[in-house]
């Protein structure tokens, strides 16, 4: 038997791009013939440096590793963390690690990536001076920031952007500097940066563009960094500064090793990834492949893919990627795709801009073919609903649809559907649906077929579709439905991997079956424990069948972090607190006990959009003793929390209006009295116009209800929010008794068919008929199902209860809102700000919160 020698590969970096080639050699059997040794220069292995923000968001370093448990135990591999690579010597054929180490090799992978660009300003290495690019930087500036009060990020970029939600997270006041005339100057253009702007200047973050900086200005006493100074602006007074301007391609190993590099820097490759030196590769952000450096990770990876194909003898190549991307930035849908600047000679753009609700989107069209304008790019932001469709077509892997507006344009009644669901079908089978793994729709049909998939999840484990930035997730779960259905399979849009039913299904079995447990349930229906996708669902439709107290016993457990303090979480980890006002109309008495409320805990006031009050600022152990202020004047709670009825809007109608014909006040008071509490797939709005003159927006309603001179005119399925969608006529000037027997009949057969997290607009434009089909069953009676509605909905009316009032009744359940488990104190890293002229005043003792 001739026995192979065995080959040494050094693998220099063990970043995102690093670990993606040793887990690509090892995948493919590379380890039979290869001893892949890596060398890390920080002090823990490989983690996704994308998701770095959400250490301040309570994620651990050990969630962020992109290493399994006993992956370096395999024979053939040997990783030195803490160590890097201090010279290569390419005549003796080996690397010298910075802990003395000499390795013989006969292939060399750099893999060093990139090192955070700091612009030589005067105090730019004084403490308080930051860069925003590892956990040990996240930790640093987490220790830091421990008793200061302003932060700033220079840079408006990706990563500044990310390095701007990390201070603010962290309690700071944070400005955001950067050079450029607008945030993300390389993949927005002008009004999607003023967009993205006006979302992140409403969280609070101050953005300061075309701002050249100085000098990072010091303390004399401490050395310390305490401001900014900049040309023709004032200086800006900060406790500490991070810099995210940039990077640069760390090549200074290459450099001393004489391998051909950039002028601008970074190791020249060819199409294999090759070197100078065909024995080294370089991949990442240290190399210049195709004429430049590749920011992304998806790029990283393909390079990646590339050089473990040469090692193992293939001839594959690197000719370019798709620099596409989606993500969110302080809480705000961003996307980029293709030629986003409309760059392309004879390029032509097609823009929705929504004012009010922050949402841009523009499509770049390029020179006519065959007489229709391919999309050639698109920017995104406030919505990037479609990015992965759009993507495809920027690509040219799928056919676009007849009118290109129809893919921004929001949902309208007659509109065609665009979506994953109608263009996926045209992928050809080489066309790339995951650009970080490089998996062709071929190999996903291929392995859906042959393994027998059935689930999202499994496709996801057999190909790695849908594993690195998950923006093809859509449609990697529409082609697999296509592929199953081609199959003769019956395609079911189950809730979650835990229930084989659909929401629809489920609650038809929680109802028949009179389940009042999601253990019960689970058990004799499901399999597992459960998920954050059907534990909240579950607990929606047990509230929904059963209206009793949302958190007594298991169902506790199954509530999000809204339902679980029967309050809204803010950004600042407090609480607001919404009581209900009925229609709007509110007493004196009902005024003077909120404003003493807000001032004697000290919370922020804001009228809504919905005619409600606001209380901002509240910490968990303090809801009660509001609440119990509250309850005094007969206040109760709002559900601004839970996915049920919020508002009844009105206008004041024929009472006070020379233009109204019917009394809206009285009836939204009686509306939102009667639907108050009710749970439901998603949140419900109402409203009630007096006349056509329409001043409580009835129309934008997911019930709306317009007076007439005979009676009401009842509209349903409108929505505001992202994809804002007209509500439609169901029916004419009714009677009182006869809309209101309607409207129970609507929200019911909502609550029972709808899909989880589906508001009324979608679930409409799903039903098979539409606006007919619920005219048939909710007038027509179609179904048979008018008295068994109607039932329903006197049941929840007759067995309502105020969930805080029941609250206060109980000391059991008073013990449930403190925020520490083992401990009555509040919590101390709550970090209170001004907001517009209203401070925080000092607080008055726990005894003078008591009711009085």
């Amino acid at each position: 038997m001739v026995m192979m020698d065995r080959r040494t590969l050094v693998v220099v970096g063990h970043g995102m791009v690093g670990h993606r080639l040793v887990a690509t050699l090892v995948d493919r059997g590379a380890t039979a013939e290869w001893d892949v040794v890596v060398l890390g220069e920080e002090s823990r292995p490989a983690y996704d440096r994308v998701a770095m923000s959400t250490l301040f968001a309570g994620a651990t370093p050990q969630d962020l590793s992109l290493v399994e448990t006993g992956f370096f135990d395999g024979v053939g591999l040997t990783l030195h963390t803490g160590e890097t690579a201090a010279a290569i010597d390419r005549q003796a054929r080996t690397v010298t690690s910075s802990a003395g180490r000499v390795i013989p090799y006969d292939a060399v992978v750099l893999a060093t990536g990139s090192v955070p660009f700091v612009p030589p300003l005067d105090g730019r290495e004084s403490p308080g001076c930051f860069v925003y690019r590892t956990i040990d930087d996240v930790e640093a500036i987490r220790a830091y920031a421990t008793g200061r009060k302003r932060g700033a990020v220079i840079g408006g970029g990706l990563l500044g952007l990310e390095a701007a939600n990390a201070l603010r997270s962290l309690g700071l006041e944070t400005h955001v500097v950067e050079f450029a005339p607008r945030l993300m100057p390389v993949q927005l253009d002008e009004a999607g940066g003023a967009v993205l702007r006006g979302h992140i200047e409403a969280l609070g973050v101050k953005v300061h563009t075309n701002a050249r900086t100085r000098a990072v200005r010091t303390d004399p006493a401490t050395g310390c960094a305490d401001g900014l100074t900049f040309d023709g602006a004032d200086d800006l007074d900060v406790d500490m500064v991070v810099f995210s301007a940039g990077i640069r391609p760390r090549d200074d190993l290459a450099a001393a090793a004489g391998l051909d590099r950039h002028t601008r820097g970074g190791v020249l490759v060819d199409e294999g990834c090759r070197t100078s030196d065909p024995d080294i590769f370089a991949i990442g952000e240290c190399a210049v492949a195709v004429g430049r450096i590749w920011g992304l990770v998806s790029p990283g990876y393909q390079m990646a893919r590339v050089a473990a194909d040469r090692l193992l003898g293939g001839e594959a190549s690197f000719v370019g990627a798709d620099l596409s991307t989606k993500l969110k930035l302080l809480g705000v849908d961003v996307a980029s795709i293709g030629d986003a600047q409309g760059a392309t000679p004879e390029s032509e753009s097609i823009v929705f801009s929504d004012a009010v609700t922050g949402v841009y989107k523009k499509l770049v069209l390029g020179a006519p073919v065959a007489g229709r304008r391919p999309v050639i790019g698109a920017v995104l932001v406030g919505d990037a609903t479609g990015y992965a469709t759009i993507a495809q077509l920027a690509k040219g892997d799928i056919t676009g649809p007849e009118h290109a507006w129809d893919l921004i344009l929001p949902e309208r009644a007659g509109a065609p559907a665009v979506g994953a669901t109608s263009l996926v079908g045209s992928l050809a089978p080489a066309a790339t649906v995951c650009s970080c793994n490089n998996v062709s729709r071929g190999a996903i049909a291929e392995a859906i077929a042959s393994n027998g998939l059935t689930e999202v999840a499994q496709v996801k484990a057999c190909t790695k579709a849908g594993t690195g930035c998950g923006a093809c997730t859509a449609v990697v779960t529409e082609l697999l439905h296509l592929e199953l259905r081609a199959a003769g399979v019956d395609v079911r849009a189950h809730l979650c991997e835990h229930f084989a039913y659909s929401r629809q299904e489920l609650f038809d079995i929680v109802r028949v079956r009179e389940h009042r447990s999601f253990a019960a349930l689970v058990a004799e229906h499901g399999s597992g424990r459960g998920c954050d996708i059907c534990k909240p669902a579950v607990a929606s439709m047990l509230a929904s069948l059963g209206n009793g107290y949302i958190l007594d016993g298991e169902q506790a457990s199954l509530q999000d972090t809204n339902d679980h303090f029967l309050a809204n979480i803010q950004k600042d980890g407090t609480y607001s607190v919404v009581p209900r006002v009925p229609g709007g109309e509110i007493t004196p008495e009902q005024l003077i006990a909120i404003g003493q409320v807000a001032q004697d805990f000290g919370l922020y006031t804001k009228i809504t959009g919905g005619q409600r009050i606001d209380l901002f600022g509240a910490q968990v152990h303090e809801l009660p003793a509001i609440w119990a202020r509250l309850a005094e004047v007969g206040m109760e709670s709002g559900h601004a929390y839970g996915k049920a009825l919020r508002t009844v809007k009105s206008c004041v109608g024929s009472t006070w209006c020379r233009y109204g014909v019917q009394d809206s006040t009285s009836l939204a008071i009686q509306l939102e009295l009667r639907y108050r509490g009710l749970r439901a797939p998603h949140k419900i709005k109402c409203a009630v116009s007096g006349c056509a003159r329409e001043c409580a927006e009835a129309q934008g309603k997911d019930v709306g209800v317009i007076a007439t001179d005979k009676g009401w005119n009842l509209w349903v399925g409108g929505n505001g929010g992202l994809r804002p969608a007209h509500a439609q006529l169901l029916a004419e000037d009714l009677d009182t008794e006869t809309l209101m027997r309607y409207i129970d009949r609507v929200l019911i057969y909502y609550v029972r068919t709808a899909d989880r997290l589906e508001r009324t607009a979608t679930w409409m434009a799903k039903l098979d008929g539409g606006l007919d089909h619920v005219r048939a069953v909710v007038v027509e009676d179609s179904l048979g199902l008018a008295d068994e509605l109607e039932a329903a909905m006197a049941h929840h009316v007759a067995t309502y209860e105020c969930e805080w009032q029941a609250t206060m009744a109980d000391p059991a359940r008073m013990a449930h809102f403190r925020t520490f488990v083992n401990a009555d104190v509040p919590d101390p890293n709550v970090v209170f700000v001004t907001d517009r002229g209203q401070p925080r005043p000092a607080r008055a003792s726990e005894k003078e919160l008591l009711p009085r």
